[in-house]
C-alpha cells in the first residue's frame, strides 16, 4: 500500500496525482489517499509504511505533519529535500558545495551589500527566498528596486528559454524547453513547453544536482551557460506538464519498487 498526499493544486484538467495511482493501481499497486490537515502524527495510527507526498500547501502544518510522519515512515520525497528545495538558499548552498554550475548568487541583509552586488553587475535577478510557479521574480538596475530584506539576488543570464528536466533515482528520464517573453519561463507564468531530446551535459547536470539535494525525484530547472548549462533550481514536488516521456508510469514503478524494497 502506497499512502498518496494529493498536490493541493490538481485540478480536473490538470491533476498529478491522479495520473500517478492510475499507474500504481495498473501496475497491481494498491493506494490509499491522505488528507495533512486531518492527520495527528502522534497517534501512531501510520506507521511502517511507503509515503509519497506529491504535494503540500505552503504551511508550516502540513510540513511539520509530514516531518513527523518520517520518523516511523518512509516518506518520498524526504521532508529535509522538499525543504531543500523550497529554500532557495539551500539549494545555491548545496550546489555551490558540489560544484555544481549555477548563477553567482547572493544572499544578504546588507542593501549596501546588496546594492554593491547589482551596480557591479549592471543588473540582477531578485528572487524570494520561498518562492514558487516563477512568482515574484524580477530583473533589477538598482538598490531602489530591491524591496524590504533580506536579498536573495544572482546574476542575470541572457536567455529567452528554460529547460526543466526530471529525474527519478539520479537518472534523467524527460525533458521539456521552457520559452516565453517574461524573465520567468514557467508555465504558469505563460511559458510555453514543448518535449526535446537530452543531451549528455543536460542529462549529467540534472542528475548531479538531484543528487545534492537529495530527492528521490525531482523537476530540475536549467539555463544554457557557456558551453553547457546552469543548474536555477530543484523542484520536490515537481509538474511534467508538456513532456513526452511517460512520467507518471515512470514515477508509480519507482514507487512500487521502493515500497517492495522497503517491506523487504
Amino acid at each position: 500500500m502506497i499512502h498518496v498526499i494529493p498536490k493541493p493544486t490538481d485540478t480536473p484538467d490538470d491533476n498529478s496525482t491522479a495520473a500517478v495511482v492510475r499507474e500504481i493501481t495498473r501496475l497491481g499497486g494498491e493506494f490509499r489517499c491522505l488528507d495533512p490537515d486531518t492527520i495527528d502524527p502522534f497517534s501512531h495510527d501510520i506507521e511502517s509504511q511507503l509515503i509519497w507526498v506529491c504535494g503540500l500547501c505552503q504551511d508550516e502544518h502540513q510540513f511539520e505533519v509530514v516531518n513527523a510522519l518520517s520518523i516511523e515512515n518512509l516518506v518520498i520525497n524526504s521532508p529535509a529535500s522538499i525543504f531543500t528545495c523550497a529554500s532557495k538558499v539551500m539549494t545555491s548552498a548545496l550546489l555551490e558545495k558540489h560544484g555544481i554550475p549555477t548563477p553567482k548568487t547572493l544572499f544578504t541583509a546588507s542593501g549596501s551589500i546588496a546594492a554593491d552586488f547589482i551596480s557591479t553587475r549592471g543588473r540582477a535577478v531578485t528572487k524570494p527566498v520561498y518562492g514558487y510557479d516563477g512568482h515574484d521574480v524580477r530583473l533589477i538596475t538598482s538598490k531602489e528596486e530591491l524591496g524590504r530584506p533580506p536579498y536573495y539576488l544572482q546574476e542575470y543570464i541572457p536567455n529567452d528559454r528554460d529547460f526543466r528536466v526530471f529525474v527519478i533515482a539520479g537518472r534523467a528520464v524527460g525533458a521539456i524547453e521552457r520559452v516565453s517573453e517574461t524573465l520567468a519561463h514557467n508555465i504558469h507564468q505563460g511559458g510555453y513547453g514543448m518535449p526535446i531530446e537530452m543531451d549528455k551535459a543536460m542529462m549529467e547536470i540534472a542528475g548531479a544536482a538531484a543528487d545534492a539535494v537529495g530527492v528521490d525525484y525531482g523537476g530540475v530547472d536549467l539555463l544554457r551557460y557557456h558551453d553547457g548549462y546552469c543548474v536555477l533550481e530543484v523542484n520536490g514536488t515537481p509538474n511534467w506538464h508538456c513532456m513526452a516521456a511517460p512520467i507518471p508510469r515512470l514515477l508509480a514503478h519507482f514507487l512500487l519498487e521502493r515500497e517492495r524494497a522497503y517491506r523487504a
